[in-house]
């Protein structure tokens, strides 16, 4: 079966635009992590975002910005990194920031449909994602290649038919998750066609070996269904085909609603294809299947490699990069491999 020939709900700019955080965050809250919304969001960010090079803007740290140089130092190495950096700045929503993260601790950023989790490389590994000041927020967002897809009408419409010359209304918001540290083991991708509850899949590629006990496999089935059938069937608008990803309590008991995803070629199955989602709807079973890694061995199994690691470079290179020419970098970054060298 071609994927052309399986069968996907119209990608109207309707049925999109009703999986964006704003669209369905505000009737699923009580189960959801806590988050704030902000929008109308100024044209001048979307153009921080599109614009070239990592950098953030100037005054967005927490701390005043001051020369770490002493007065016989030469400062002419960040002289243009500050410039591209003082072209750009943003007061109002910096105090937005701050005062969300003085309310959460600490928060977890994203735009309308999609989050920066291809860059969590660029803050502390220790506590992935987590924002303590807007410069953190908006370093994130600049290095990640899935945001992207936020800021044009062409990538989110993406496949969508409407007249070009009345394109559909769409304002980039900037939603900011109160942060948690989150075990990925608990966290499952559940697939609904035409009002039923059809698979679920574990999120996180590595193999957990307390998923194999038949007994906590039954409790995950029952207690997502219980989420779904209780929580989330009836409140869900629009079409009946859609995809939730949740994050379980420790217990397994219950679960807490992460995202909702288009039920389209767009969204990745995981451990499913759709293909084999499409043969499980058919069996009219009333239980979901469960997917999940079941060995080291399995084709999906991570092999202790970092996700997104094709998006990684290390901090030294980042630094080194701001404001610099890629022949002027690599010069520098083959000088940094040599002094490290030397050093050791």
């Amino acid at each position: 079966m071609s994927e052309s020939a399986l069968f996907f709900p119209a990608q109207t700019p309707d049925y999109l635009l009703s999986f964006q955080f704003s669209s369905w965050y505000p009737k699923f809250s009580s189960i959801s992590i806590k988050s704030t919304i902000i929008r109308p969001l100024d044209d001048a960010f979307k153009e921080y975002l599109d614009s070239d090079g990592v950098f953030v803007p100037e005054g967005s740290d927490n701390a005043p910005a001051e020369s770490s140089l002493s007065d016989d130092e030469d400062g002419n190495e960040d002289e243009d990194a500050d410039a591209v950096g003082r072209s750009f700045s943003f007061p109002d929503l910096d105090e937005q920031i701050r005062q969300t993260i003085r309310e959460y601790g600490a928060v977890f950023p994203k735009l309308n449909f999609s989050s920066p989790k291809d860059a969590s490389w660029v803050l502390p590994p220790s506590s992935p994602l987590k924002c303590t000041a807007p410069s953190d927020v908006y370093l994130l967002l600049k290095s990640s290649d899935f945001v992207s897809h936020d800021l044009s009408t062409d990538t989110v419409f993406e496949g969508c038919q409407y007249d070009a010359s009345n394109p559909p209304s769409y304002e980039l918001e900037l939603v900011l998750r109160k942060w948690y540290p989150i075990d990925r083991s608990r966290e499952f991708r559940c697939f609904v066609r035409e009002g039923r509850l059809i698979g679920i899949s574990q999120r996180d590629t590595n193999f957990y070996d307390f998923m194999n006990e038949p007994q906590t496999q039954q409790r995950i089935i029952e207690a997502l269904q219980r989420l779904w059938e209780d929580s989330i069937k009836s409140k869900w608008h629009g079409q009946q085909d859609y995809i939730f990803d949740v994050l379980m309590t420790r217990d397994l008991s219950r679960g807490h609603v992460l995202d909702f995803n288009p039920y389209a070629i767009r969204t990745d199955p995981l451990l499913f294809t759709y293909e084999e989602l499409s043969s499980v709807f058919t069996l009219e079973s009333t239980t979901p299947e469960l997917r999940i890694i079941g060995s080291p061995l399995h084709p999906a199994a991570s092999r202790n490699a970092p996700a997104h690691q094709h998006n990684m470079l290390p901090i030294e290179a980042l630094a080194l990069s701001s404001g610099r020419g890629i022949d002027e970098f690599s010069d520098l970054w083959q000088k940094e491999i040599q002094q490290s060298m030397n050093d050791d």
